[in-house]
């Protein structure tokens, strides 16, 4: 039978892989070499065992005195094994060295050691004195001290030699790029089919992809292709999804990193990286080359230059790509595809024609957009008859892509907590309320009085925004602690591209109902509303300084979409226009209280009539506050 050509493994090179494990071994055997050989030093004697159980009795043959440190002594060969005379002595090490030496004596010093030994020989005839010798012996210890460090020095780079590819971030390696390649052998797995409502985007990246797979189409007419396509939107919009359905359809190399990967601590390795990523593109050539969040590294030159420094080693980054962008030829099949959330702040010379020619711009996605989403992300899923696409499209506005694969995986891990067969629409609203309100907390301690408080704040909301008609349909209302929150109104945003000055007052009001509640029905507020609180004040900011909705301020606008203003010390207005902003602001916002305040006093026996309802089932629908207010007059279309 034949083998299939992919069953086969080709050998790895292993060519002198092998020589530092072979050097290391050498140094361990040597090392223990070396022990062994130390184990073996002969028997320490002290000067009075020398000169009363060996010199005085004739015994000792010879001392050799080595680098002038220690005195090696040699026995009479026939006194070595006799018990008798080395009774009262340290045994003599004689295993193999009958020869000797028998005994070490460390001395102090040459002189003092000749002297004390003249003195105890001096009643010795010449013929029975003891002949002393000199020598230098080199220790197998020393020169293995000196060699170790750079055996070790040889292994360190040896192996970081080896290790320094393409990606790799060895210290070899720092002025290497770390793009990651993927090529035919290790394309990504993800194509257009698994991005879901994103279709002029597609279209645009498509034209990329058609290019490089059939350049004469486009050339023989004259067309150019872009050489940079720049990605913006929220996160989680698929920016660096529909980069990946890119590296999956284009059949050509594709290059990709992180916008952070270019800069480090040393100066210099930013720019480095990147002449070394467009080197090993161009001899890809075609190819696609990914910049993921490419803020990191192209903010825009001279922000901040007080606390990041003149020299910034960022900002020598970002001119080495601009000169590598500007400089490949036109038609050359390098492109340049990167991807960003924050557009506003990267640098103008970066987004000029002939750089970043073309911009792609990713917004969340509508209804109809998210139902396609909803469709790709639960094909993996084993769903029940009740699910509906449609339906959780709608149920979600103002999600992302990337909110709704959650969504899809926590509606599937709560179906699995129940050790259901199939996961439900519950399941699926659970997972909402989960990731938008957080988990829920039936462990946390609440006072009665303090439930009822929570009751009547989320009655207060719940009725205020069921009477003004411009304010986002009410779904449900919830005194169960999830997250952060005690309590929760959960409405089902209409999706608008601009709202008008009524339909922001009306939610400010709705907003304000809460702590409106707690003053007509126990007559003091609590902190409960801070929540509330801080949202209406940036909303109410947002009304008279940006939006250009106050009277008095008139119709000036001091938002700044580019974003320098943040790193202004001054304000674009005067202390008096401040002063003016504060008043005007704290004056919608008392507007708004005292109105939700009114429409709670024409209907407090609603007010408390939700909150027993709120007090006894937790949880108020739609249908429960139609029971009591009825069905809803004006709602908004």
């Amino acid at each position: 039978m034949q083998q299939k050509s992919s069953d086969k493994t080709p050998a790895k090179k292993t060519s002198g892989a092998w020589a530092p494990f072979v050097l290391f071994g050498v140094l361990v055997i040597v090392a223990l070499i070396a022990r062994f050989d130390w184990d073996f030093q002969p028997t320490e004697a002290t000067w009075n065992q020398f000169e009363r159980g060996m010199l005085l009795k004739k015994a000792v043959d010879k001392i050799v005195i080595v680098n002038k440190e220690v005195a090696y002594i040699y026995l009479k060969q026939s006194l070595v094994n006799d018990s008798s005379f080395t009774k009262g002595l340290p045994s003599p090490i004689t295993m193999g060295r009958n020869k000797g030496p028998h005994y070490q004596m460390p001395i102090g010093s040459v002189d003092t050691f000749e002297r004390k030994l003249d003195k105890a020989q001096d009643q010795f005839i010449a013929a029975d004195k003891i002949n002393v010798a000199y020598e230098e012996r080199q220790k197998y210890g020393s020169w293995l001290v000196w060699i170790l460090p750079f055996a070790i020095l040889f292994l360190i780079f040896n192996s970081a030699r080896r290790s320094g590819s393409a990606g790799d971030t060895s210290f070899l390696n720092f002025g290497r790029s770390t793009a990651r390649l993927q090529d035919k052998d290790n394309r990504s797995v993800v194509t257009f089919e698994n991005v879901a409502g994103l279709e002029e985007a597609k279209q645009e990246v498509k034209e990329i992809v058609d290019f490089l797979k059939n350049s004469t189409m486009y050339t023989r007419l004259g067309a150019k292709i872009p050489k940079g396509v720049i990605i913006v939107g929220p996160p989680g919009t698929g920016k660096t999804l529909l980069a990946k359905a890119v590296a999956g359809e284009a059949k050509v190399p594709f290059f990709s990193l992180s916008g952070s990967e270019f800069v480090e601590m040393f100066v210099g390795v930013g720019a480095s990286r990147v002449r070394d990523l467009f080197k090993q593109a161009k001899e890809k050539a075609p190819c696609i080359v990914f910049i993921d969040e490419i803020d990191a590294v192209g903010r825009s030159r001279g922000k901040n230059t007080m606390n990041s420094g003149a020299n910034d080693e960022r900002e020598s980054t970002l001119n080495q790509l601009l000169t590598e962008m500007d400089g490949f030829g036109t038609n050359s099949g390098v492109i340049v595809l990167a991807a960003t959330n924050r557009a506003d702040i990267l640098d103008s010379a970066l987004l000029r024609p002939g750089r970043f020619d073309r911009h792609i711009y990713l917004e969340l996605p509508n209804q109809a957009e998210r139902v396609e989403i909803f469709k790709v992300h639960l094909k993996p899923l084993v769903l029940g008859k009740s699910v509906d696409p449609a339906f959780l499209g709608a149920q979600t506005p103002g999600f992302s892509g990337a909110d709704i694969a959650n969504i899809c995986n926590e509606a599937a891990l709560i179906a699995a907590r129940k050790k259901q067969s199939t996961v439900e629409r519950k399941d699926f609203m659970d997972a909402m309320d989960r990731i938008i309100a957080g988990l829920e907390k039936k462990s946390k301690i609440i006072s009665v009085q303090e439930k009822k408080i929570i009751a009547h704040h989320e009655a207060g909301h719940a009725i205020v925004s069921w009477l003004l008609p411009h304010v986002d349909p009410l779904m449900k209302v919830s005194i169960i602690p999830r997250g952060k929150s005690l309590g929760a109104a959960w409405y089902l945003p209409i999706e608008h591209q601009i709202r008008t000055c009524t339909e922001i007052t009306e939610r400010l009001t709705a907003s304000m109902a809460g702590r409106a509640a707690e003053e007509i029905i126990f007559g003091e507020v609590s902190s409960g509303a801070v929540d509330d609180l801080e949202k209406v004040t940036k909303e109410a900011y947002s009304m008279v300084a940006y939006f250009g909705f106050n009277k008095k301020i008139g119709n000036v606008s001091f938002y700044d979409s580019t974003g320098r203003m943040e790193a202004s010390i001054q304000k674009p207005y005067s202390e008096d226009t401040a002063r003016l902003i504060d008043e005007e602001v704290r004056n919608l916002v008392e507007r708004c209280y005292e109105e939700a305040k009114e429409i709670l006093s024409l209907h407090k026996k609603d007010l408390i009539a939700l909150a027993g309802l709120l007090l006894k089932k937790e949880i108020a629908f739609k249908e429960d506050i139609e029971g009591i207010l009825g069905k809803r007059t004006k709602p908004l279309e």
